[in-house]
């Protein structure tokens, strides 16, 4: 019997490594894509290791690709829209698929799958907007959702036989029940969280990403990592300062700082420090002062070419630059 392949689009949730579950019984090969974004918590480290440790467990390969320039292109000038905050959910699935499809044709792979249930997310995953996303990417009928199968039109690999459609799913919804109970059946664990997966649909983090988008035409991965991190401030159109809040922030600050990025340290708050894109400003030593953790009137704000004394003021003036 001839053994087909399969391309997974998995995102470390539950629902993605329940259609591979469903697909290795029916003895098909998987290999599993996981796309990495710069709009992932914690910098996306935690999910691609849980991703890592999943494939492991799952006894799959997996693909890990970072998003580029052509990802973050989607994100400032979607297609098709923005979901409640700046989440171009459509666009951004599109986009997956569009990638699952260039390592179908590299693998020479029979069809993509994904873990998407139909109705459980209303703007991206109903009938019209799958459909959708089958005839843009031109995979019409070669994109198996086998969660919700039995509730969605047969496609070629059910057709052909390649895959036995009276062993897919029929779940749609929010409930995620039957989920919970087949995981637990199929022994599948050390799953994400299905909420909070995806920082375009934080409020604040938005809002910071906004002022970059507003503020720099052509930004980078780095860029979006760095709205991660700490305290911003708007200085002017050229120019932002970034706090550290503990030492931890101030760790990955030092990662993140690029050519042309200037570090600013207090003489009298060893450790403390900020990271200032753009050109220093007479708010950038006020604001600096007035965040470091210590009990003076007044003290030094250093960077590698200059030192200025300052008298420290309320944090409550600087409130109109930051970046909320």
């Amino acid at each position: 019997m001839k053994t087909f392949k399969a391309i997974g689009l998995i995102s470390g949730g539950l629902d993605s490594a329940l259609a591979v579950k469903l697909l290795l019984e029916q003895n098909i090969q998987v290999i599993a894509l996981h796309l990495v974004t710069p709009f992932s918590p914690h910098f996306g480290e935690k999910l691609t290791r849980r991703v890592t440790r999943m494939a492991a467990k799952l006894g799959i390969q997996l693909c890990l690709l970072e998003t580029g320039k052509d990802y973050l292109q989607i994100v400032k000038n979607p297609s098709y829209g923005y979901g409640q905050n700046l989440n171009p959910c459509i666009d951004c699935h599109l986009f997956m698929v569009q990638e699952a499809k260039k390592l179908m044709i590299k693998e020479k792979a029979s069809f993509i799958f994904t873990g998407e249930v139909l109705g459980q997310r209303p703007f991206s995953q109903s009938r019209q907007t799958l459909a959708l996303i089958d005839r843009a990417s031109h995979l019409e009928g070669y994109i198996l959702r086998p969660l919700s199968a039995l509730l969605l039109p047969p496609t070629r690999p059910e057709i052909a036989g390649w895959v036995d459609r009276n062993r897919l799913l029929a779940i749609q919804g929010k409930q995620r029940k039957v989920q919970f109970a087949l995981a637990e059946e199929k022994q599948v664990e050390d799953f994400a969280s299905p909420a909070g997966g995806c920082l375009l649909t934080v409020p604040g983090f938005c809002r910071r990403l906004s002022d970059l988008m507003e503020h720099k035409a052509e930004f980078t991965n780095a860029d979006c990592l760095l709205l991660q991190v700490g305290r911003h401030f708007r200085l002017t159109r050229e120019s932002k300062l970034i706090l550290p809040r503990d030492e931890g922030e101030r760790e990955r600050l030092k990662q993140l700082k690029q050519p042309g990025d200037t570090l600013v340290s207090v003489d009298e708050a060893p450790g403390f420090m900020g990271l200032l894109q753009g050109n220093p400003v007479g708010t950038v030593w006020d604001i600096v002062a007035s965040y470091c953790p210590v009990p003076l009137a007044e003290v030094t704000v250093r960077t590698q070419r200059q030192s200025v004394k300052v008298s420290r003021k309320p944090k409550a003036l600087f409130l109109p630059w930051l970046i909320k």
